[in-house]
């Protein structure tokens, strides 16, 4: 069984190597990018560019309320399940088009 002196200098050993590895790797990692820049005529600036088309709205955006009680002030943008206070409000016989904006 191997010792505690020796196990440490394995570990030293392996963390001097994986250190190595990383860099090596971080290298050609490196100079791969520069090659893909160069071939397309790519700068910095052109990574840092953020694209003019949008892939849809971002998520959290707030959405314009499409339903108001105005006794209460409570809206409702149209989307996701209707709140209580319209689900009773048309339980009683009102009209959703009643609380529009």
């Amino acid at each position: 069984m191997a010792s505690l002196q020796d196990l440490i200098a394995q570990k030293e050993a392996l963390e001097r190597q994986i250190e190595l590895t990383k860099k090596q790797d971080r290298n050609e990692a490196i100079a791969k990018v520069r090659s893909l820049m160069s071939e397309y005529g790519l700068s910095v600036s052109d990574l840092s560019a953020k694209s003019s088309a949008k892939a849809g709205p971002k998520a959290g955006n707030k959405v314009a309320a499409k339903y108001r009680n105005k006794a209460t002030g409570d809206s409702w943008s149209g989307r996701g399940l209707q709140p209580k206070w319209l689900k009773a409000a048309l339980a009683t016989g009102r009209k959703i088009e009643e609380f529009a904006v």
